[in-house]
């Protein structure tokens, strides 16, 4: 009986304590934006800039980012000598990509600017959930290589949904999720963030990979250059 009355004190100890520990959703997101410089600091941001070196199947590929905050979001792709364009702004977003045959700027699906709406926020989803009518759910932790992860779900307004892991010690975003639909086949898309530094109070991933249906795409991206509130022309994000 003792032996039993022990056992059953164990398990409402422990029990306890998984409830203690439990995060809702609100406090991982709140602990990653005050990792990443507090909301304060990211809504004080203007524009943010950045040039990554990048490794894209073996091939040496340079990337600019441009983001105005609030307002646009450009990122040009220099690859094999032609550079693939994706431009989004409060209204909707549109491509232009060489590799596929094209040189004209085409619009971005619904469900393509429902994906990627956020990028033109900095700190975008994380900064701007309430905002953009997101819902987040936090779904316990699991294991990542040696941190166990707190693992949240982002739904859009649109309905679109992924995964986002995030490391309990630093608060800091290792790991997003998300399904996709690529020419009728419903694809895993893996983004990994990692090398953390701070920047103008800023503190943004410097590696980046990225590995699309286990294989089939792989990228990896290691910035080389930051500038925070540099002057930016909104005729950028203007549809040629």
């Amino acid at each position: 009986m003792k032996i039993f009355k022990t056992i059953l004190l164990l398990n409402v100890l422990v029990s306890c304590g998984v409830l203690v520990s439990a995060q809702s959703s609100e406090e991982i997101i709140s602990k990653y934006v005050k990792a990443i410089g507090g909301k304060k600091k990211l809504s004080k941001i203007q524009s943010f800039y950045t040039e990554s070196e990048a490794d894209i199947m073996g091939n040496p590929s340079l990337q600019k980012v441009t983001v105005l905050n609030g307002k646009g979001y450009k990122m040009e792709m220099e690859i094999m000598g032609a550079v693939i364009t994706s431009c989004i702004t409060e209204d909707g977003g549109w491509t232009i990509n060489p590799m596929a045959g094209g040189s004209a700027a085409e619009d971005m699906t619904e469900d393509q600017y429902d994906e990627t709406r956020s990028q033109i926020f900095v700190g975008g989803p994380f900064t701007v959930i309430g905002d953009l009518g997101y819902k987040a759910e936090a779904l316990g932790n699991e294991t990542l290589g040696n941190v166990n992860a707190a693992k949240v779900q982002l739904t859009t307004a649109g309905g679109t949904s992924s995964l986002h892991f995030f490391d309990p010690a630093t608060g800091f975003l290792i790991q997003s999720i998300q399904e996709s639909d690529m020419q009728g086949q419903m694809v895993e898309t893996v983004i990994s963030f990692s090398d953390y530094k701070e920047v103008d109070g800023i503190t943004l991933p410097h590696t980046v990979s990225l590995d699309v249906g286990g294989g089939m795409f792989e990228m990896i991206s290691n910035v080389t250059k930051v500038e925070v509130n540099k002057p930016v022309d909104p005729a950028i994000f203007i549809k040629p």
